[in-house]
């Protein structure tokens, strides 16, 4: 027989190309890959990889082993969602994965008092902007802003929550300095990765095409709380935020709207049902927030975008 745990290592190797990738990948040390893959090569009676400079790379029979293997780990995810399925304890491990903002800046405070209620549910906090598959069990929970509705695969369940929107920020000290006549134009403070959103505009502020750069969301509404420029943020991390004010003339944008993601029998588990029946009344009280209404006028105009 065929051990199961060898081909996740063989698959782990064929994926990210080199035994290093792989030993990150499945969280175990470099020599443990090579014996896991040397134990299956020596099961099949055949190479699976030849060794070159720039990593890993498959062989004609690693290529057959390799359509194979995926099979084995596609019937091994359907048995075990099937049988988590029927899974009714409030016990065990809750996977829930969402973008940082979402988890610091607004969700943190709700995942506490769930935990408090339920102290033998095991949660682990996946804040990343990378996506993850719920069909291969990375994740029970995705909680994802979405513009279309029709980019959802179909074998997902999702709870559909409120509308997500942004706008334009600076601190309130500047936005003071401003209104007495600092002549000084204001910096765009933009992500590496995202730059300035088509949407956005600077409102009745003149700013510098020097733009200041930062990498994560963190450190943008550092430098915007700082006084150092304008920057664009969700409401509900910009409204929320004493030392921020919105942008004068400056409009708000819709993101998407906020799904609760589940998948197939994982979705049948209690522990995964209560968790989205208690975050999805959660969520519709957060509307007015995430929609910008705490401090929208008559006169604010507003436009659809895909920018997020």
């Amino acid at each position: 027989m065929i051990d199961w745990d060898d081909v996740r290592y063989f698959l782990a190797v064929a994926r990210g190309g080199s035994v290093r990738a792989a030993a990150e990948r499945v969280g175990v040390n470099h020599a443990t890959v090579l014996r896991r893959v040397a134990q299956l090569e020596e099961r099949l009676g055949t190479q699976m990889f030849e060794k070159l400079p720039s990593g890993y790379r498959l062989t004609a029979a690693g290529e057959e082993v390799l359509e194979l293997a995926e099979q084995m780990e596609a019937s091994s995810h359907k048995l075990e969602t099937r049988i988590l399925g029927r899974d009714q304890s409030v016990r065990g491990l809750l996977r829930v994965t969402l973008a940082p903002p979402l988890a610091t800046y607004l969700l943190m405070p709700d995942f506490a008092e769930f935990a408090r209620q339920h102290p033998d549910i095991e949660m682990d906090i996946l804040a990343s902007g990378e996506l993850v598959n719920l069909t291969n069990r990375e994740a029970d929970v995705a909680i994802r802003v979405v513009y279309d509705r029709k980019t959802l695969p179909l074998n997902l369940h999702g709870l559909k929550g409120p509308d997500v929107f942004g706008g334009v920020y600076m601190s309130r000290a500047r936005l003071a300095a401003m209104r007495s006549g600092a002549p000084d134009p204001a910096r765009w403070i933009v992500i590496s990765m995202h730059g300035i959103p088509d949407w956005a505009s600077a409102g009745e502020l003149r700013t510098t095409q020097v733009p200041f750069r930062v990498t994560d969301a963190e450190g943008q509404v550092a430098a915007v709380r700082q006084g150092l420029g304008i920057t664009t943020l969700p409401c509900f991390v910009g409204d929320a935020d004493p030392l921020l004010a919105r942008v004068p003339g400056s409009d708000l944008h819709t993101y998407g709207t906020l799904w609760l993601l589940t998948q197939g029998e994982t979705r049948k588990t209690k522990r995964v049902r209560l968790f989205t029946e208690f975050l999805a009344s959660r969520l519709s009280t957060y509307a007015p927030l995430l929609a910008g209404l705490t401090k929208t006028n008559p006169s604010t105009k507003v436009r659809r975008t895909r920018s997020v």
